[in-house]
């Protein structure tokens, strides 16, 4: 059975799992960087999720970065997207491309669209040095430098970086 983090594991995707890769926690960063949540109540009538469990993903966000708090206009905490948290966006994107294509037998319930233009806009896997577009089929994933250095140190994660988490 898994645990909830991945100390003995040696990659981002892991990492990134640990802070936002709960059953909850994708849906309330979907509501508060597509449908612009920020209050409490918002998150928990749209999501319909116990309060006790959005107090919850809401501090941890709060914690990691991903989202700051504030006292809105009638006193009540607001919770919004950090650039960290915006970040994710892309990430929401890529997930939902791939839910339309694999497991939306009606369609799209969703499109994303550029602000400015109104044009539809898609996550895309691109080549930074030739710029091409790339297939799935054509990444392939090579171990770097930092791999080899963790490795030395031990599997995982640092000790600090272990209890931070």
């Amino acid at each position: 059975m898994l645990g909830r983090t991945y100390e003995k594991e040696i990659c981002s995707a892991a990492r990134a799992l640990e802070i936002a890769g709960e059953r909850w926690s994708l849906l309330i960063l979907r509501n508060a960087a597509f449908a612009g949540m920020t209050r409490f109540s918002d998150f928990e009538r749209s999501l319909d999720i116990a309060p006790n469990v959005l107090a919850a993903r809401l501090e941890h966000f709060v914690k990691e970065g991903l989202m700051s708090v504030s006292t809105g206009a009638k006193g009540q905490p607001e919770y919004r997207l950090t650039d960290k948290g915006l970040d994710f966006k892309g990430v929401i994107m890529a997930l939902t491309e791939w839910g339309d294509r694999w497991a939306a037998p009606d369609g799209p319930p969703i499109v994303f669209e550029h602000d400015g233009c109104g044009g539809r806009v898609r996550h895309r896997l691109e080549c930074r040095t030739c710029t091409d577009n790339l297939r799935a089929k054509d990444v392939v994933a090579r171990k770097t430098a930092v791999m080899a250095k963790l490795r030395q140190r031990g599997r995982g994660r640092t000790k600090s970086a272990a209890r931070s988490a």
